[in-house]
């Protein structure tokens, strides 16, 4: 999404060639996002993505696209692979395993409203069932044993306070995901990252979801509390907005019904998609990349979603028949 690999407009037309998608017509870098190399390309015959990987390489990599082809096959609307003559649709560009995919319509929605919350549970909870099937196996990457390993490299970083709040926090984590509730948590292919700028609006409809190169098996209640985190609260204060929270936890609910389990553990799970995305805000603000465009999110975000979730546990009753 940042531009750390430059690519030419040559480069670009001979893989489009390639996947026999038309003449290449425009080229354009994207400049939001931390992880891949992204460009908004266009042919005659439609608009597309092409994804160079920073980081994920070509034996994790089919996991991610076959993930999406999955899904699309079942109905979601999530970018499309492209593949050519031999039906491979992971491709080398520059050394660096690379993708072309479809470019969805529409645009973010930053601002949602309770009713865009409504449409985005409904669709996770449509993912969820709809990947249940997929057959490949891959751990969510930025899981707890990412978080163990992470933790001692942004301590030196940190003021006193906030590695009492780090350490505190990934004990409880740690006694959370070995403890029998936790291991009864209903699991499969789970996106991780469904944030304002990774889903898309035509309009007030929603038209897809898109960027699952964090996705991974894990609990569905963990997909639900990144979702939460970010989807449902006050940007300023991290507080979350009752209104927006209910209206998406009860769409969600109304598709794929959730277990008592789920709804007993989502304060804890709350915590942990903050927990999650403090660390690596962290990482990625102390220990950045070079690229061109990169543009690192500020970590005190999350610390202070963290710190509410703690402080105010958040959970749902489902309304009484």
């Amino acid at each position: 999404m940042a531009v750390f690999t430059e690519v030419t407009s040559d480069e670009a037309a001979s893989l489009l060639s390639k996947l026999n998608l038309g003449t290449l017509q425009s080229l354009q870098g994207i400049n939001s996002g931390i992880e891949n190399t992204n460009y908004f390309v266009s042919t005659e015959r439609g608009d597309y993505v092409l994804t160079l990987f920073e980081r994920l390489s070509h034996e994790q990599l089919p996991f991610y696209l076959n993930l999406m082809r999955h899904l699309a096959a079942r109905g979601i609307p999530v970018p499309a692979p492209q593949a050519d003559a031999q039906g491979c649709i992971l491709h080398t560009l520059q050394g660096k395993p690379a993708a072309v995919v479809t470019r969805l319509k529409g645009r973010n929605q930053l601002a949602p409203q309770a009713s865009d919350c409504a449409q985005v549970g409904a669709m996770l909870a449509r993912m969820h069932l709809a990947g249940q099937d997929y057959a490949a196996r891959q751990p969510n990457l930025r899981g707890l044993a990412w978080w163990v390993e992470t933790v001692p490299v942004v301590k030196p970083y940190l003021t006193p306070g906030q590695t009492e709040l780090i350490e505190s926090e990934l004990r409880f984590q740690q006694t959370l995901a070995a403890s029998a509730d936790h291991a009864a948590l209903p699991q499969g292919p789970i996106h991780a990252d469904l944030f304002r700028d990774n889903v898309m609006f035509d309009g007030p409809r929603l038209s897809g979801f898109f960027d699952f190169y964090f996705a991974g098996c894990d609990t569905f209640g963990f997909d639900i509390a990144v979702c939460l985190n970010d989807w449902c609260i006050d940007l300023a204060t991290g507080a979350l907005d009752e209104d927006r929270a209910q209206a998406f936890v009860a769409a969600y609910d109304a598709v794929r019904r959730l277990s008592e389990v789920e709804l007993r553990l989502l304060p804890a799970l709350l915590r942990s998609a903050a927990m999650r995305f403090w660390l690596s805000r962290l990482w990625d603000f102390h220990l950045p990349r070079d690229a061109a465009m990169l543009q690192p999110h500020d970590p005190a975000h999350f610390e202070r979603v963290l710190n509410l979730r703690r402080d105010h546990p958040w959970s749902w009753q489902r309304p009484a028949a």
